[in-house]
């Protein structure tokens, strides 16, 4: 296992073990169960299906060993060196147990090992749970859309990440 792969399992959660792989179609009934109790507006089946397609996309999960059911689920966008989480959720009986960080971090540490320097995403600013989560891993708010969500006419925050000088990912070799 690559040096940088052993850091990370310092944030890997307590008492859980768990495989953080690529989802395939098999999985989407139960990203679609975490999606519809997470978001207000969640994702249509069809978008993740497309998501699992895309060339550009990294779309992740959190399975549990040795079941591997599905606890948490992470779609990223990987163009050039940038890197945009698009969707991460969590189920709700696994969260506040370090399995949407666990998973986050992993995905941007692949990430930048294909090239990413930058996150991105956006979060509402509703969401205290994401917003803690993604302040403590290092990103910043660069800007806000104003009324993003539509259903709910929230703005979006807009959240930048430096992938090199991550305080939670290894460092990068020169």
């Amino acid at each position: 296992m690559p040096e940088s792969y052993s850091h990370l399992e310092q944030w890997a959660p307590r008492g859980l073990r768990l495989l953080i792989a690529p989802l395939k179609a098999r999985h989407l009934d139960a990203v679609m169960a975490i999606e519809r109790v997470s978001f207000t507006t969640p994702w249509q089946r069809s978008l993740f299906e497309a998501e699992l397609r895309h060339r550009h996309a990294l779309v992740l999960g959190a399975l549990s060993l040795p079941s591997e059911i599905l606890l948490a689920y992470l779609c990223l966008w990987l163009v050039l060196d940038e890197v945009q989480v698009q969707n991460l959720a969590v189920h709700p009986a696994y969260r506040d147990r370090g399995v949407g960080r666990y998973l986050l971090i992993k995905g941007l540490e692949e990430a930048r090992r294909r090239g990413a320097r930058l996150a991105t995403l956006e979060v509402r600013p509703s969401n205290t749970a994401a917003r803690r989560l993604y302040n403590s891993l290092g990103f910043f708010e660069v800007g806000r859309r104003p009324g993003y969500y539509q259903s709910e006419g929230e703005d979006a925050i807009l959240l930048d990440c430096n992938l090199a000088k991550s305080r939670f990912l290894p460092p990068i070799a020169d």
